[in-house]
């Protein structure tokens, strides 16, 4: 529970959950009398009678700070593509409620308690889901040019900072890697979730004019270098979306289900 005067990094709520389902998961959080969680606008599924919501600028991680404070952690929010607002959601009972919220699209929903990581992630902007009330949510600018210029989705990131348990969303199926010190892995840049703080992030170049033309994997990779946690999804929203939109029929196709596909639009005059 939340105490008096405590500093910002032991502010959070200690929060109970529990997550349902496979590749469309939800996760339930249990609140007791006065505790609260934080989440984005418009990941509410259901919540028992007595859980109140409220809109608030930015995250409501430092209640006592001024108007121009919240203004500015709300408009750090708009950097990264997120609502001005979010919503705490309150046991106001007293007894025990739950309040669920459900992942956007299909993957998973990765629970992190942020004291086993000293007290930060750094995660993809539009991976967060929710949060206990006391966990801060602010901005991850990367540092190194490479990463600025041609980071792509990696290089406006999210940090989750605090000291109770955050919950992000990723598609597909995670991979949980611990690097070693000096150890390096590349991936494609959507691909990474989140990583600790430790882990040593930029942008490369693939090489070679023929593979960067024609390989179809991009100009580029993201490398990270322990020592370190992080966590890879196999199936990001972008190439999810890319996918959809070039599978998606043309305006006034008619015979896409059919056995004769494009042959019929060729005879029916298209």
């Amino acid at each position: 529970m939340m105490t008096e005067g405590a500093d910002q990094m032991a502010l959070a709520h200690e929060i109970d959950f529990r997550i349902y389902g496979d590749d469309m998961q939800l996760v339930e959080i249990e609140l007791d009398p006065r505790e609260s969680v934080i989440a984005e606008a418009g990941s509410l599924l259901m919540m028992d009678d007595t859980i109140q919501m409220e809109t608030i600028f930015g995250d409501g991680s430092k209640d006592s700070k001024g108007l121009m404070g919240k203004l500015f952690s709300a408009g750090k929010r708009l950097i990264t593509g997120e609502s001005l607002f979010m919503t705490v959601f309150t046991n106001e009972g007293s007894t025990r409620k739950n309040v669920s919220f459900a992942a956007p699209y299909p993957g998973k929903i990765i629970p992190l308690d942020l004291k086993q990581y000293n007290g930060k992630i750094i995660c993809q902007k539009d991976s967060f889901l929710c949060a206990a009330k006391g966990v801060a949510v602010g901005i991850e600018l990367q540092r190194k040019i490479g990463a600025g210029f041609f980071g792509g989705e990696g290089f406006i990131m999210q940090k989750l900072e605090g000291d109770g348990l955050t919950f992000v969303h990723a598609g597909g199926t995670i991979v949980e890697k611990e690097l070693r010190e000096g150890e390096m892995i590349r991936l494609d840049t959507g691909c990474l979730v989140a990583m600790t703080a430790s882990i040593e992030y930029d942008i490369q170049f693939v090489g070679g004019i023929k593979t960067a033309l024609f390989g179809g994997e991009g100009l580029f990779f993201t490398t990270l270098r322990g020592p370190g946690k992080v966590w890879i999804q196999s199936l990001p929203f972008s190439r999810l979306a890319s996918r959809i939109f070039a599978a998606a029929p043309a305006v006034g196709r008619k015979e896409e289900g059919s056995i004769l596909g494009s042959l019929g639009d060729f005879f029916d005059g298209d």
